[in-house]
């Protein structure tokens, strides 16, 4: 697909995955939309690379933030790219606890809200928007790409509900794109393993490689945000790839 002259929407767009994502797509000529919560971070990215981006302050967990944020993308150039990439809290703990305290359901309802029902909320409002636009060759309107998690595949003790939720990512691509095919619109999933973002705060990146490189067994190091990114728009440009979640990781299994 042709990004020259397009839009995109990239929440979560001031964190790791997701500035690495916005500055791939700008450096391919898109006008890009920082969906994000985090102010500082998102009004520095927008200082940096000018007119291309707009910083629209955007909680996933709210609709109609979201359905404003798409609006501000369309605004600037037919919206052909949204890519799902935010973060949330990570709680981290059993279901039950060895005092025998329960994992509060509320918990798990915010972290599910979050990370699946926002990414869908995204991918649709997102892809109505994209099904008006005019048709490029192949009868391509878009692209729209999920962020799911190894952990939905393999979660570790303590994610129940950010497996469940990062499963459910990966459970809806396939018919996602099944759904969405019809409007010339494809629907993809990234799916990390260990990687080096804003999660580790300060923590230096030596330190971090030299504690997860047992775990993945080839490059044996933490992945980049950069890695992300590149794939994220492999996947813009490559008409082919649709309905597949795909794994980012090195080979690692949790």
């Amino acid at each position: 697909m042709e990004l020259s002259g397009a839009s995109a929407i990239v929440t979560g767009g001031a964190g790791g995955f997701g500035e690495a994502t916005v500055r791939r797509l700008v450096d391919k000529g898109v006008k890009v939309v920082i969906a994000d919560l985090h102010d500082e971070r998102a009004n520095a990215l927008t200082k940096e690379l000018g007119s291309s981006v707009q910083y629209v302050r955007t909680d996933v967990t709210d609709e109609q933030n979201v359905i404003e944020a798409i609006n501000v993308a369309q605004e600037m150039a037919p919206l052909r790219v949204a890519v799902a990439v935010h973060g949330g809290p990570a709680a981290g703990k059993r279901l039950v606890g060895r005092n025998g305290e329960t994992y509060p359901v509320e918990t798990f309802r915010r972290t599910v809200e979050i990370f699946l029902v926002g990414n869908f909320t995204v991918l649709s409002r997102a892809a109505a928007v994209m099904s008006q636009n005019e048709a490029l060759e192949d009868n391509q309107r878009g692209v729209c790409i999920g962020t799911a998690s190894i952990a939905g595949f393999e979660g570790q003790v303590g994610q129940s509900d950010y497996s469940a939720a990062k499963g459910g990512v990966i459970g809806m691509t396939l018919t996602a794109a099944r759904d969405l095919g019809p409007a010339g619109i494809r629907v993809m999933t990234i799916a990390p393993g260990t990687f080096h973002t804003y999660a580790y705060g300060d923590v230096p990146i030596d330190q971090l490689n030299e504690r997860f490189a047992a775990l993945i067994p080839n490059p044996k190091r933490m992945g980049r945000a950069d890695e992300y990114a590149q794939l994220a728009l492999q996947i813009c440009e490559n008409d082919f790839l649709n309905g597949y979640t795909i794994r980012l990781d090195g080979a690692q299994r949790f």
